[in-house]
């Protein structure tokens, strides 16, 4: 019985990684033209390829709109842009300075609308000026 549900759970995990894939344009302008051009269903063009029919259909909607550029991969940063002022030591002093004025300007609005933020991390904590101690 143990061993069903292993299985199913491998299962599953296997299809979320599958998921989690980064596709080349080749494949997806492979399953975008199999649509258009051999007018295969997305639910087809899963079977065959074991690609999600959602993504599929999301590529043909990209593809018809923004044509082979919309299909590239684009990369985004993401992540706290901040960390970069610790941790980088790859940044311009140009670039250090763009960050440090952008905090600068976050911490000046939260001064303006009545809190400070206590703390670092997950232990951060929003104090605003009426529960602080003024004295």
């Amino acid at each position: 019985m143990y061993g069903y549900f292993f299985h199913i759970i491998k299962l599953r995990r296997s299809n979320y990684e599958k998921s989690l894939k980064k596709h080349t344009v080749e494949e997806k302008l492979q399953c975008v033209k199999m649509y258009l051009n051999n007018h295969k269903s997305s639910k087809e063009i899963q079977k065959e390829t074991g690609i999600y029919d959602r993504l599929i259909r999301s590529w043909i909607s990209i593809y018809v709109t923004e044509g082979i550029e919309g299909l590239k991969n684009k990369k985004e940063k993401r992540g706290n842009a901040f960390a970069a002022l610790h941790t980088s030591k790859s940044l311009t002093k140009e670039e250090r300075l763009e960050l440090e004025n952008m905090k600068l300007k976050i911490e000046n609005e939260r001064l303006k609308k009545g809190y400070t933020v206590k703390g670092v991390g997950s232990s951060k904590e929003y104090v605003t000026f009426l529960e602080k101690n003024t004295k």
